[in-house]
């Protein structure tokens, strides 16, 4: 238990990092923005204390609004990611398989875990980027932004992913 604690706080650590120091000024075409930090909520495995996912996922979610000055935005949607992941990772995996099975792309598949991830991410940028522009004045900006970030997030979080699992990385 202690050494997935440890692994969980190098990839809390390592995704507030990247986010921050790397993919902070990426904004390609004004629109898609990377927000790989959104990773994190996505790998807990099923049946991990649900009070573990909400402070976990709220420390991160806050500490990108520390950095980014942005006061409550992700803190609140990563909240929220934290109190959908158990139930929809639920959905991906049989009844009777172990406790503590994790969301990889080796237990699900590319194509499940792709769609698992792409629903996750786009949920979190469709919360994000509302409350971000907090109306809908200029809804075809609101839509490449969601729709991009989307993309691009996903992509990136698909390549890490392979990556984690070859190079047996975190």
């Amino acid at each position: 238990m202690a050494i997935d604690w440890m692994r969980r706080l190098w990839m809390f650590i390592i995704l507030l990092l990247v986010q921050v120091l790397i993919l902070g000024g990426v904004h390609l075409f004004n629109c898609a923005t990377p927000l790989v930090y959104v990773w994190f909520v996505t790998l807990f495995p099923r049946n991990y204390p649900k009070w573990v996912i909400l402070v976990t996922s709220f420390a991160l979610g806050l500490a990108i609004d520390v950095c980014y000055n942005t006061p409550g935005l992700a803190a609140s949607t990563m909240t929220l990611m934290a109190v959908i992941q158990p139930y929809y990772f639920e959905l991906f995996i049989p009844r009777d398989s172990a406790d503590n099975v994790e969301p990889t792309m080796k237990l699900l598949g590319a194509g499940k875990y792709a769609f698992y991830l792409g629903v996750m991410v786009t949920l979190y940028c469709l919360v994000f980027f509302t409350l971000e522009m907090f109306s809908f004045f200029n809804l075809m900006h609101w839509v490449l932004c969601i729709v991009g970030s989307s993309i691009l997030t996903t992509m990136l979080l698909i390549t890490f992913e392979t990556a984690r699992e070859n190079y047996r990385i975190l």
